[in-house]
């Protein structure tokens, strides 16, 4: 056995060789970092199988959360794709064969048997498409990556195989062409934006489209008193959004699953009465013969056929609370059947009355089902309208903990799923947005053409994204990517082209909203990277630090302070900046950054990374707590518990390691060298490696590790021996209590006030970003501390300005 210790800046490492032992053992490698539990071994997910029972009750659950918005399409499909009138009898079977395998295609195939698939820990949609990407290439413009945290046992970072070289090729372009990464991140933040735009698009064509059934049995109503009628149930719609309506999510099901049950079976009775001749429109051919007679107008009508399969796009980014075999089970045998039927038996009516196209849906109804249809519609049109709102508001949380979104209060309305937000702010923007779509447009058609080009866009930013995945992450064959992405990717763009030939007549409404959103969180990320990159130049080093504390005229003041700073390396330039204002500190000091990482949820126990700037003397430590972007910040008093309780651990742990230091001493230094030879070159596989920092994890002892890294080792029980005695564990527990007495005189948390201001030398566009637009956000939405729920009385608040 020989054992090394070899100090090297501010950490130990202790190299340990079992030189009796035959048995390989892997090396552990200290990364560069914060360290803690970060060494803790990630446990990859394991997901098991859902028993048929469990899948069964999902699959009845995700009805009623899922299905809502694409189940309500039947409503205004043919209306919006034959704004004119039908021209030829024929025409209705090339349009239903296009509604039959848009349909298919995009719905089925790319989204519930594709695009399920790349998922992010269950979470889907745009954002976890980026995040996925993030953790397998270096795309975040904000540089704050530390290894430790593809050590997170969420991460799941994997290293592409030597053999598949367009993986690495893609993971270099990404990482080290900034054009590309720029143009990555505008990609999502557009869809991002497409997306918060249509939550106030569909609740407005969905709920009027429901409404303006009351036509047929009160023809005296005018299209105003349809409007706000509509504009009363939009107003209720979003009024509850407050009390949190995915609580009773569960209930939706019965309702969907009735309007599921009633526009098929509507389908059938249609089919059978007027016309099984609609069949033929299976046959492809229709579709070519239908292009070929209306020619432009053909082209153009896809605008109104791509609403068959709006809320797709939704139905992904909320699958994050169902099984994907539950999702595919009732969307095959629940939806698919329900909705085609509903589309076939509409085709069948419109052959023998051409001329109630307008308002097919309730045209083609029975009188004997008209009121049961026309409440289950205006209940099937909310509950569609409120999966999209819930999809905004985790959209909006996902870029929030990006950095990409000012400041929100969101709050969470379910203590048992962490995605169920609410955000107020949001929600009345939203509102006044549905209801001035519905009073300006007036008719599903023209927000139809609005609602059509979120879709197609989001679609198309979805296929870009799904294509990087295969070849970062899924690393599939080179021949279904080039399938997927060519066939996508050209049947999506034809229908952009389309919905963009009628930009002026409603497109342009999502364009503008979007293009606000564009703005305002481009500006935000923008500055928030610009200002992470300046405090990182000009942070202080950790030595410096000491130096400044040794100074005569500082004051120690009871209590623990808590210094906020978003920096993960050094230290803020605001902290030399109180200093030089106030010449005290407090008897502890910890530095707190806020991390969120690009994955679901971080566990509590890999949550607190810590390092010491000064124990000894002075108590002062870093830390950075990590959260996911779907972890709820805590209460100001629980977050301060649990800090305190894992630096307890840090401190136990770092002591037992100075302590075994010594020990591990031995006195021939060519072993020595030689054992460090043989770490630093990573070849020897007989050697096992082990940095002090690495081994300090919360839950787990020296002597667990040291038992599993060698059995045989005599010096590692003397080790163990030595360090353990009653003397330096006394020592230890009083330095605990110290912490835990000044936690008990109080805690202050600090804040540094940034004001950001451009450069006198900056362009024009430069000093209208900063000094104006971004300044009018910081100014207008909410500060960190509200954020994070502190208690006003213990803020402490620093001013300080910055030249970006």
């Amino acid at each position: 056995m020989a054992q090394a210790v070899d100090d090297r800046g501010s950490r130990e490492e202790i190299v340990v060789i079992d030189l009796e032992s035959e048995i390989d053992v892997p090396v552990m490698q200290r990364q560069d970092s914060l360290y803690v539990d970060a060494t803790r071994a990630a446990v990859a997910n394991h997901h098991g199988q859902d028993s048929w029972a469990k899948t069964l009750r999902l699959a009845f659950q995700c009805v009623g959360i899922l299905y809502g918005d694409i189940g309500t399409s039947p409503l205004f499909v043919y209306s919006s794709t034959f704004r004119d009138g039908v021209g030829h009898p024929d025409d209705l079977l090339g349009a239903l064969s296009l509604i039959i395998y848009s349909f298919v295609l995009f719905s089925v195939i790319k989204y519930v048997y594709i695009a399920l698939r790349a998922n992010d820990d269950g979470d889907g949609g745009t954002f976890a498409l980026y995040t996925l990407i993030s953790r397998h290439a270096k795309v975040s413009l904000i540089p704050n990556e530390q290894a430790e945290d593809e050590l997170v046992s969420k991460y799941n970072r994997g290293k592409p195989p030597a053999t598949l070289r367009r993986a690495q090729w893609m993971k270099e372009l990404l990482e080290t062409n900034k054009t590309v990464k720029i143009s990555l991140f505008l990609l999502t933040m557009l869809a991002t934006a497409m997306v918060i735009s249509d939550a106030v698009l569909t609740p407005a064509i969905s709920v009027l489209s429901a409404v303006g059934g009351l036509k047929e049995k009160a023809p005296f109503l005018t299209t105003d008193e349809i409007v706000w009628i509509t504009v009363v149930i939009l107003v209720v719609l979003f009024a509850i959004q407050r009390f949190g309506t995915n609580k009773v999510g569960y209930l939706f099901a019965p309702i969907i699953l009735l309007w599921l049950l009633l526009i098929g079976g509507v389908g059938v009775y249609n089919l059978i009465k007027y016309d099984t001749g609609v069949l033929r429109a299976f046959n492809l051919k229709y579709i070519i013969d239908y292009f070929r007679r209306n020619k432009k107008k053909g082209w153009v009508s896809l605008g109104g056929i791509l609403l068959c399969f709006t809320g797709t796009e939704a139905l992904f980014a909320d699958l994050g609370y169902f099984s994907i075999r539950s999702i595919q089970l009732s969307f095959g045998f629940g939806l698919v059947p329900s909705v085609l039927l509903a589309y076939i038996g509409q085709a069948a009516y419109l052959r023998v009355h051409p001329d109630h196209v307008a308002n097919t849906f309730y045209r083609s109804t029975p009188n004997s089902l008209f009121w049961p249809t026309f409440i289950l519609a205006i209940a099937a049109s909310i509950i569609g309208s409120q999966a999209m709102i819930s999809c905004a508001f985790a959209t909006i949380s996902h870029s929030q903990t990006l950095g990409c979104f000012p400041r929100v209060k969101i709050l969470h309305t379910s203590r048992q799923y962490s995605g169920q937000l609410y955000i107020p702010e949001v929600n009345y923007l939203l509102c006044l947005g549905a209801c001035l779509v519905t009073v300006g447009f007036k008719t599903t058609v023209i927000i139809g053409e609005a609602h059509g080009i979120c879709v197609v866009l989001v679609m198309i930013i979805t296929t870009i994204l799904l294509t990087i995945v295969m070849l970062l992450v899924w690393k599939t064959s080179i021949w279904f990517i080039a399938v997927f992405f060519i066939v996508f990717m050209s049947s999506e763009s034809i229908y952009l082209s389309a919905i963009l030939y009628r930009f002026a007549h409603g497109a342009y409404v999502p364009v503008a909203m979007s293009a606000v959103l564009m703005v305002v969180m481009v500006v935000w990320h923008y500055v928030h990277v610009k200002k992470y990159n300046f405090e990182l130049e000009h942070s202080m080093p950790r030595d410096k630090v000491k130096e400044l504390l040794g100074r005569r005229d500082i004051q120690r003041i009871p209590g623990v302070g808590l210094f906020y700073t978003e920096l993960v390396q050094g230290i803020p330039p605001v902290f030399p900046h109180l200093i030089e204002k106030i010449p005290s500190i407090h008897s502890v000091l910890i530095f707190v950054s806020i991390k969120h990482l690009p994955v679901p949820s971080v566990d509590m126990s890999e949550r607190f990374l810590f390092r010491q700037v000064d124990r000894e003397e002075y108590k002062v430590f870093q830390c950075v707590a990590r959260y996911g972007y779907r972890d709820p910040f805590e209460e100001a008093k629980d977050f301060v518990d649990a800090l305190v309780e894992r630096l307890q651990y840090y401190i136990r742990d770092v002591n037992l390691y100075s302590l075994g230091c010594e020990t591990m001493m031995i006195k021939s230094s060519s072993y020595r060298s030689s054992c460090a030879d043989s770490f630093g070159s990573h070849e020897k596989p007989s050697v096992r490696a082990v940095y002090a920092e690495e081994m300090l994890t919360p839950a787990e002892s020296f002597s667990e590790h040291t038992r599993q890294a060698s059995g045989k080792s005599k010096l590692f029980t003397q080790f163990q021996g030595e360090k353990m005695n009653i003397v330096e564990m006394m020592k230890i527990q009083q330095e605990q209590q110290v912490i835990l007495g000044e936690v008990n005189k109080g805690v202050v948390y600090i804040f540094g006030e940034s004001e950001v201001v451009a450069r006198p030398h900056s362009s024009l566009l430069k000093k209208i970003v900063v000094n104006y637009i971004y300044s009018f956000l910081r100014k207008n939405f909410r500060n960190g501390e509200k954020m994070l729920s502190i208690p006003r009385s213990q803020i402490l608040k620093v001013g300080i300005s910055y030249e970006i």
